[in-house]
């Protein structure tokens, strides 16, 4: 008897040669829940930043966070931060965000896929806790936490629809029979729906940031600024404040080149026409300023150098602009400030405020300004337009408000600014500081090759008399000074010097007008600004 023997032939596209459908489960479905919480995250940023764009800029989550993240962080993170990244402290604080809400938003998908609703819960729990970041902002209003609120419904919806299709996909992959679909039909439906979701939530988050009306619209207004002609215009910078030397920092600093640090998030986009400064407090007369009235008044040209507390030895964090303004003490003369009365807190539209000694912006000498114009245009966005504070001689964290809106007449007994109770000093007179610029550290000269030692020096409103060099254990020699336009600029100096065999520590300190010889004693920025000599080490070969 022949026995037939029959071989199943599969057939193509049968549901039975699907390769999730033998009853086998889906592989690492915790890792696709993971991308499910992203996206469910992605979903929430986009909704919320689009609704952000209708509200003309105000109410987003993710800049009422990271500015509550600033406002809450101790002086030592924001040492470290500005240490580590100096003016890219900023996307530092991002990335180091988006890390963050990426693995609490992928655990969330996982946990809701193991135990629901927690998953959602935890998308609830971030949504409250931006919801008070957004409502607690400075001059947030009655609306401004609907984008949020939208953005965690969105995210919710997301999370719970995108598990529901993975869970149909698990079930027909490990219980074939069980399943109307097959697994692969299930597994596109996931896919399809899940990239769909992400691409959407991405381009349109990503375009609500970039296109913020509000944005557009003060950009706009800055470009049709005209300013008008200095009535006391800044001396003319001599040729003699420019040495020739490659790679010393220009006299000038291009209003690109200008250190940003502040702690604006999102760079506050106010309209000229819906500008005013108040000034109020302990004054005979209130008084009020707009931007017409502002460009009417006699403005003056002023050459200032301002710095960061956060500037380290031999920092960046430092630049010199013309700046055109109104004198701040002629607007405390009509205001009349009474009784004992020491200190001016200024206020920033994004809440900011910095406390500054009523003294210096009354003093004549000191040429305060409240500035409308730098390097001969409208100040940039995000250094202050339409007007800030520019007061030389003191650094930026108790004088330079940006986006000044208001100027209270107090007491340092009374109030503080914004960096005080953070463990900085109340009063911020800016150091005696030298920097070399060239040769950078580290680097290699030629032996018996003439070598440009050169770099800055500043104490603005006392000057820079005389800048000494130190080659190795050698004597002090010193540098030839550049001209400059006054006291509160910094001064270029360049040492020339032919380098022997080996390795050389190079140290710089300067003198100031008054005879003071910038000290050797290393501190930190903090409390209230770093000293000691900079130094680079060189090799001649």
């Amino acid at each position: 008897m022949t026995t037939e023997r029959t071989t199943d032939v599969p057939t193509p596209g049968d549901p039975s040669t699907d390769q999730h459908t033998a009853g086998v489960p889906l592989r690492r479905p915790a890792v696709l829940a993971a991308a499910v919480g992203l996206v469910a995250a992605a979903a929430f940023l986009g909704i919320a930043e689009f609704g952000a764009l209708l509200l003309g800029g105000a109410g987003s989550p993710l800049v009422a966070v990271g500015s509550a993240v600033i406002d809450l962080a101790p002086a030592g993170a924001k040492n470290l931060m500005v240490a580590l990244f100096g003016t890219g402290d900023k996307v530092a604080l991002f990335v180091l965000m988006t890390v963050l809400v990426a693995a609490i938003s992928a655990g969330a998908g996982v946990l809701e896929r193991a135990r629901p609703p927690f998953g959602a819960l935890v998308f609830a729990v971030g949504g409250v806790l931006a919801l008070i970041a957004v409502s607690t902002r400075s001059g947030s209003g009655t609306f401004d936490g609907a984008p949020t609120v939208f953005g965690v419904a969105a995210a919710v919806i997301t999370l719970r629809l995108l598990l529901r299709r993975l869970r149909r996909w698990e079930a027909a992959a490990a219980v074939p029979s069980a399943s109307p679909r097959p697994a692969s039909a299930e597994r596109r439906a996931f896919l399809v729906w899940g990239v769909a979701t992400a691409a959407v939530a991405v381009v349109v988050g990503t375009a609500s940031r970039v296109g913020s009306s509000a944005m557009q619209a003060v950009a706009a207004a800055r470009r049709a600024v005209r300013l008008p002609a200095a009535a006391t215009p800044a001396p003319a910078v001599p040729g003699g404040a420019s040495l020739d030397v490659d790679g010393i920092t220009p006299y000038v600093t291009p209003n690109a080149d200008f250190y940003r640090i502040d702690t604006a998030l999102r760079v506050p986009s106010i309209d000229p026409a819906d500008w005013s400064l108040r000034i109020h407090g302990a004054v005979e007369h209130e008084v009020t300023l707009t931007w017409d009235e502002l460009l009417a008044l006699p403005l003056e040209e002023h050459m200032a150098t301002l710095s960061c507390v956060s500037n380290e030895v031999g920092g960046d964090l430092i630049g010199n602009a013309l700046w055109l303004g109104y004198p701040i003490r002629e607007l405390l003369a009509r205001a009349k400030p009474t009784g004992d009365a020491d200190m001016v807190l200024s206020r920033s539209i994004d809440g900011f405020t910095a406390g500054t000694p009523l003294d210096v912006l009354q003093d004549e000498g000191t040429d305060a300004l409240l500035a409308i114009g730098m390097n001969g245009e409208p100040l940039p966005t995000e250094h202050g337009f339409p007007a800030r504070m520019v007061v030389p001689g003191l650094f930026g964290y108790v004088s330079a408000t940006k986006w000044v809106t208001e100027m209270e007449v107090t007491r340092f007994a009374d109030a503080q600014g914004y960096w005080t109770p953070r463990g900085w000093s109340e009063r911020g007179p800016v150091k005696l500081e030298s920097r070399i610029d060239t040769p950078r550290n580290g680097t290699t000269v030629t032996v018996g090759e003439q070598v440009a030692i050169a770099g800055v020096a500043w104490q603005p409103h006392t000057g820079v008399k005389a800048v000494q060099v130190r080659v190795g254990s050698g004597a002090w020699q010193q540098a030839e000074l550049a001209e400059s336009v006054s006291a509160d600029t910094w001064r270029q100096w360049v040492l020339r010097w032919t380098p022997t065999a080996g390795s050389h520590r190079i140290e710089v300190r300067a003198v100031s007008a008054d005879g003071e010889v910038q000290t050797s004693v290393e501190r930190p920025p903090a409390p209230n600004g770093a000293t000691g000599w900079a130094t680079v080490t060189v090799d001649a070969k």
